[in-house]
């Protein structure tokens, strides 16, 4: 505990091994200084949220292109700031937590950069938040290795993957870390802390401190940050627009936004990214009460070629190449097996969708097993050929109403047995491993992580609330999909065994896709247990 003039800064977490060299007095003043700044703020964006989600489930307040910034998205005399150093070429970007192992791989990946993730591929117990930033802070002064169980050790090579970190959203606290008693936003304990420890070092090694920044529902969360930004640069004496940030657009209402995103953000503005889990949870999240029309077939069959998907990549490219700002397409989730069909039959998937990427004009994608970095940056090199980018690509052709981005209709596709079973099959195995610490989990050949679970149960809860039938003509009741609940959570207890928080699992997706709201994850039982015990 220290003791400031106004304040009091309160560590709850232990402190151990090196955990002192980030929690240090200076690191934790700069946290107060943004926490204390900015707190209100953050708290009227929250509440503004919930407002606009309640008006758009009810129906009273259509969601359309802001006519109150119609100028700012007709003006074609603005742009971001030029490409930094480091990130003048994204062709290749590979995702992942901040463990010591991923570090060192991701680094070492051959992709051009690595979203080092306090978000949603981390669990964000005590321990993996501030071990994450001790690696990080190792792996920027090149003092950093791995050592297999087998004994072979791994280093950083000579050309590692530009680092871009990305913090947690505007809507978590990390509580063990406390101003005056109330928590402090995780978002900013994850920036914060490594802006402050890094950002000297990184500008010396030629880069510098770069984000990719989740969850934004509109412009002013962007202005939010962009403030934020400004504030951390002065604090330090960093110059003013050294900060990149790319945004992902992975809520419904931000794509709607992306110009003034962009606009609010220009000066320390890299670029947009295609969220796709997230993106369709939120649309769900949204219009779950809203009908038929708003009921999307099996996750498995909602893919970035389905129309209403189309358009939201399509403007996004667009949007950013206007604008001078690269465009980054959506993760290619599978992990390589030892079964050389799947192997050969998933690749070829991937394969497929990076070039429909490269061909809409995208600049880069993401994968997320280093595996995978061959295929996408085979893909994307015969497409730039000389060239680091697709800026050119101004797509003109490209047209998107609103209507367009709410065509849920345009999907198609039938919900079955197999995509419900699939869904609670993977939701359990996804959140026992989260409960446990782990925020990427390998699921069915699978790189999963939190929106895989969210979407998920999201999914069961709105086409059990919609008595939707599944394709032998059964509609999907709330004691169905509990036999189906227990039936997989018999199987998935088969395969894992009873050391594990499978009963945890069980309880958060009963409470929050079986039961008759649809809330958050953070309200269960079963997650303030997870956080008492995430130490």
């Amino acid at each position: 505990m220290v003791d400031r003039l106004n304040y009091r800064i309160e560590v709850t977490g232990g402190v151990e091994g090196r955990f002192a060299e980030i929690l240090t007095p200076a690191a934790l003043d700069f946290l107060a200084k943004l926490d204390n700044t900015f707190a209100g703020r953050r708290r009227e964006l929250l509440d503004a949220r919930r407002v606009r989600r309640e008006d758009l489930q009810s129906g009273e307040k259509p969601l359309g292109f802001l006519p109150e910034t119609r100028r700012i998205r007709e003006d074609e005399s603005w742009h971001v700031a030029p490409a930094a150093p480091g990130l003048e070429d994204r062709r290749v970007e590979i995702t992942g937590p901040t463990d010591r192992k991923m570090t060192v791989n991701a680094l070492n990946s051959g992709a051009k950069v690595w979203l080092a993730d306090f978000e949603d591929a981390t669990s964000p117990t005590w321990h993996n938040v501030i071990d994450g930033q001790i690696n990080l802070y190792d792996a920027i002064r090149r003092n950093i290795d791995f050592t297999t169980e087998a004994g072979k050790r791994y280093t950083i090579g000579d050309d590692p993957a530009t680092i871009v970190a990305r913090p947690r959203g505007w809507h978590l606290v990390e509580k063990h870390i406390r101003i005056d008693g109330r928590p402090v936003s995780a978002s900013l304990v994850d920036f914060g802390l490594y802006f402050f420890h890094n950002a000297r070092q990184l500008i010396a090694r030629g880069a510098g401190p770069y984000f990719y920044l989740p969850k934004l529902e509109n412009h002013l969360e962007a202005r939010l940050w962009n403030d934020v930004f400004l504030m951390a640069q002065r604090e330090l004496g960093i110059p003013r627009g050294t900060i990149r940030a790319t945004v992902l657009i992975e809520t419904i209402t931000a794509a709607f936004e992306m110009d003034e995103i962009l606009y609010e953000l220009r000066e320390h503005a890299a670029g947009l990214n295609a969220g796709r889990w997230d993106y369709i949870f939120s649309l769900i999240k949204n219009f779950a009460a809203h009908g038929a029309d708003f009921v999307l077939p099996d996750r498995a069959q909602v893919t970035m070629t389905v129309p209403f998907m189309r358009a939201y990549t399509e403007l996004l490219v667009r949007t950013c190449h206007k604008r001078g700002a690269h465009a980054i397409g959506g993760m290619a989730a599978f992990i390589p097996s030892k079964d050389p069909e799947v192997n050969a039959t998933a690749i070829e998937k991937v394969r497929a969708d990076k070039e429909r990427e490269a061909g809409d004009g995208f600049d880069g994608s993401w994968v997320a097993h280093p595996g995978l970095v061959p295929v996408c940056r085979e893909v994307f090199d015969r497409v730039l050929g000389g060239w680091p980018n697709q800026l050119g690509k101004l797509r003109e052709d490209v047209h998107v109403t609103a209507e367009d981005l709410l065509d849920v209709a345009s999907a198609g596709g039938e919900v079955t047995e197999a995509g419900v079973r699939a869904n609670i099959n993977v939701a359990l195995r996804y959140v026992d491993a989260w409960l446990r610490g782990t925020g990427a989990a390998a699921i069915h050949n699978l790189m999963e992580d939190v929106a895989t679970a969210e979407i998920a149960r999201c999914q069961v809860w709105q086409w059990i609330r919609n008595g939707t039938k599944l394709e032998d003509g059964t509609a999907l009741t709330r004691e169905l999909a509990v036999e189906f609940l227990q039936e997989e959570l018999a199987k998935v207890r088969a395969d894992l065994g009873e050391a594990n928080r499978l009963d945890d699992a069980r309880e958060i997706f009963t409470e929050t896709a079986l039961g008759e709201k649809l809330p958050s994850f953070l309200t269960t039982g079963a997650y303030a247990r997870y956080l008492t015990d995430a130490r």
